[in-house]
């Protein structure tokens, strides 16, 4: 089954590849007889959290880069006349600014050609600027934080909607799904959290409704014992979470022990496979309501599904959340690189900038900044301890 989806997934790249006149190498007349040409290492950069909370979301990105490159390499690419072996080096940030900046410069002194990460923005954001002083462009297919791409970086590029963008949507939701009135709203003070929150607040008061309290979790001080105090204090229809799901579910714990039992909204941070067994019992039944940044539509759906099943098939897990993102994102370098028929990164970057690409998330082009463009929000709930799609908004 594995040969059967190396091949399906490496069709979208070479069918490109020929629209741009540029061959496979299984079109080209070969002599035999000459000597093989040196091979051409084009080697991709993958940096997040593999250790630490955050752990199981970074290994996911990790798998899904991995899995592209194991794709890459049975399609037979050539660049310049040589057939081109790519690889993988990975590097742990640990989801935190410092580490993040030394695993940039570990990963620029590893001659990477490319960078796909990192996982959150707190980590991405003083990435970025190690890159692009080295010229290496980076594609992120998580990090949601409004500022990454106006920071006025040519080469940074992020897969999915921003956390402003998110937040307003789950705020509209909030209002006019659940007819919410009372909506107590808790961040954890992170880039992450701090957009996500801001963006909810808008997109509630948009929909004609307002925040009736804020609560802070700042990092070293999540008293998830007052917050869910004061969530009872309120008794409100809707707790919002802008934070991460190793916060969500101890939160979601005391806010059971407390009595309350309101609708628990957040966004893609608390929105994983993880979740049900972090949480237990107090996850409830369609009691949460989260979402990811990504979406695709009936048409593309076929594609993001195959995904899914084969990477259970190779990696004997499910995929948390931005696997599939990940995989796109060492897809669209690579496209780049192909279409400019080199690796170097002043040569393949106005690919980048302006060849679209279509992926197992749907169709992929980036608007000035490096955002996508129309980006989609997939609304998720859970039922029976499992993930379920509830919609796709725009």
């Amino acid at each position: 089954m594995r040969k059967k989806f190396v091949v399906a997934a490496g069709l979208m790249l070479p069918l490109m590849v020929a629209a741009q006149g540029v061959l496979p190498s299984t079109q080209m007349n070969i002599d035999r007889a000459a000597p093989a040409p040196v091979a051409k290492v084009v080697r991709i950069g993958h940096v997040a959290p593999t250790s630490g909370e955050l752990a199981h979301l970074g290994k996911d990105n990790e798998l899904g880069a991995r899995m592209a490159i194991n794709a890459l390499n049975s399609m037979n690419v050539t660049m310049q006349g040589m057939p081109v072996v790519w690889e993988l080096q990975t590097e742990d940030d640990q989801a935190d600014p410092t580490e993040a900046v030394a695993a940039a410069r570990r990963l620029v002194g590893g001659g990477v050609h490319g960078v796909v990460g990192h996982l959150n923005s707190g980590a991405s954001i003083p990435g970025a600027a190690i890159y692009d002083a080295a010229g290496i462009p980076m594609v992120t297919p998580s990090s949601t934080n409004p500022k990454l791409t106006r920071l006025g970086y040519p080469g940074v590029f992020r897969l999915v909607g921003d956390d402003m963008q998110m937040g307003e949507q789950l705020g509209r939701v909030a209002v006019e799904k659940f007819r919410a009135k009372k909506i107590f709203v808790v961040d954890d003070r992170t880039f992450y959290g701090a957009y996500l929150a801001e963006g909810f607040i808008e997109g509630v008061r948009k929909a004609g409704s307002d925040i009736t309290e804020q609560a802070f979790m700042r990092e070293g001080n999540k008293d998830y014992r007052a917050v869910a105090n004061r969530a009872q204090a309120i008794g409100p229809d809707i707790v919002f979470f802008a934070g991460m799901d190793a916060d969500a579910a101890p939160l979601l714990q005391e806010l059971v022990r407390a009595g309350v039992r309101s609708f628990f909204i957040g966004g893609d941070g608390i929105c994983s496979s993880d979740l049900p067994r972090l949480a237990g019992p107090a996850l409830g039944e369609e009691r949460v309501l989260c979402a990811e940044a990504g979406g695709v539509t009936s048409s593309e759906a076929d594609a993001l599904k195959s995904f899914k099943e084969n990477f259970r098939k190779q990696y004997g897990q499910d995929v948390q959340i931005y696997a599939p993102y990940s995989y796109d994102a060492v897809m669209v370098l690579a496209n780049a690189m192909i279409a400019a028929n080199s690796a170097a990164p002043q040569d393949y970057l106005p690919k980048l900038k302006s060849a679209p690409y279509t992926g197992v998330t749907g169709v992929i082009s980036f608007d000035g900044k490096g955002d996508l463009l129309k980006p989609a929000f997939t609304m998720m709930t859970f039922k029976g301890g499992q993930r379920v799609t509830a919609g796709v908004v725009r």
